[in-house]
């Protein structure tokens, strides 16, 4: 029988373990087979061995931009931002996730014949949007639609994505473009076989997810988080909210002294119902979204049916997606086929030729009562009133959205 004292017993075994821990990670280290995972991944920095391999071909620091904790302003969570954003449990934005995004989505490997990034119709310069009216794919194709801007995107509640909303979530949208025919046209599997082959994929997945495997879901999951950090809170209306102390911007708020008479009488217009207008119903609250389909009176018949060509209900032909308006200002031409080449296009839309289409969205008619189809609004705003109007949409404006350098193009060449 051992007569050991218990407090040398237990110095025994804190030695013993001590002695284990590093034993057992060098015999990690020595197994070439392992690959040792990041302790937690979508965080951290690049080692400077990787951090080589990567300048090769990227401008990326050793430490990633902060994509994962930004402070929305409080106007944004007066009005109920985290309650409609759409990230999903299983995919919260980290650092090195969109850092990873960020790459996939301005390389145009993930296009068939080399030529067409996500980027290429989707530019930081246009508020990530298309400035043709139809963007070009990899033959010189052009596609059915106009490229829709991307900021804000994590606050459609209703999460689904592209104007016939054929897509449930971000997720599975980002993989439509890279499979269209006309746009990117790659087979999924092939991609994955062919980002395997660049030197520097591995390391970017490896601290993105704790492995180097590369695989269509990952590629899904870092697109979209690059994405949705795309979100724009520094707009000069949004200075002029937080130098008056304002948050909750539909209803009854004062003059803001940031604002020109002009831009505040737009802005009475665009929030205030003023002569009837109704703007902030389908892009209201701070974030300027919306979450579901409408028809705004473009045509009588329409030749593209949006949302009713995915369902086939007579109740959704002619219904698209309304987009976001943050920077609308750079997103031009404007509407699902790029009609409108200026914003005061659109404004004489509303305010004098929205015409009487069978789906209508009621806001738009006399009668402004749900699941009602009446004679269409005439507003009849005169010039002076549209051009403040205009003014105001300027306000949306956030020059941090074109000019930050985590949201541009990380590639050398």
């Amino acid at each position: 029988m051992s007569h050991t004292h218990p407090l040398l017993t237990t110095l025994f075994k804190t030695v013993g373990m001590l002695l284990y821990v590093p034993l057992m990670f060098s015999c990690l280290e020595d197994d070439g087979d392992e690959v040792p995972e990041t302790p937690i991944f979508g965080e951290g920095s690049f080692s400077t061995e990787e951090l080589n391999t990567l300048q090769q071909t990227l401008n990326l620091q050793a430490t990633p931009f902060n994509y994962a904790n930004v402070t929305l302003p409080e106007h944004y969570l007066e009005t109920e931002a985290l309650e409609v954003d759409n990230t999903p449990a299983n995919n919260a934005i980290k650092d090195m996730g969109a850092t990873l995004g960020r790459v996939l989505f301005y390389d145009k490997n993930l296009s068939a014949n080399n030529t067409i990034s996500c980027a290429s119709c989707h530019q930081q310069n246009a508020g990530f949007s298309d400035p043709d009216k139809l963007s070009r794919g990899l033959n010189g194709e052009t596609t059915r639609r106009n490229s829709m801007s991307l900021i804000n995107s994590r606050f459609y509640e209703a999460e689904r994505f592209l104007w016939d909303e054929r897509a449930a979530t971000l997720e599975e949208q980002v993989l439509l473009p890279i499979q269209d025919h006309i746009e990117m046209g790659m087979d999924l599997a092939e991609l994955e076989a062919k980002l395997q082959g660049l030197d520097y994929y591995p390391i970017l997945f490896t601290h993105a997810f704790g492995t180097p495997e590369i695989s269509s879901d990952r590629i899904a999951k870092s697109l979209s988080q690059f994405v949705r950090s795309i979100v724009s809170t520094d707009s000069k209306f949004d200075r002029a909210l937080k130098d008056a102390g304002v948050t909750f911007v539909d209803e009854d708020v004062p003059k803001l002294t940031l604002l020109s008479e002009q831009e505040n009488l737009g802005r009475e217009i665009f929030y205030n119902g003023y002569k009837g207008a109704t703007c902030s119903y389908c892009h209201g609250g701070a974030m300027n979204v919306n979450d579901e389909a409408k028809n705004n009176g473009l045509d009588l018949v329409y030749s593209d049916n949006g949302k009713g060509e995915i369902t086939g209900r007579d109740s959704d032909m002619a219904l698209f997606k309304v987009p976001a308006l943050r920077n609308v200002a750079l997103t031009a031409p404007y509407m699902h086929d790029g009609r409108f080449a200026t914003l005061m296009e659109v404004v004489n839309h509303y305010s004098d030729n929205v015409q009487q289409h069978p789906n209508i969205n009621f806001r738009l008619t006399t009668l402004d009562v749900e699941d009602t189809h009446g004679p269409v609004m005439r507003l009849n705003l005169t010039r002076s009133e549209k051009e403040a109007l205009v003014a105001f949409l300027h306000t949306l404006t956030d020059d941090t959205i074109t000019t930050e350098e985590k949201w541009s193009d990380p590639f050398k060449n």
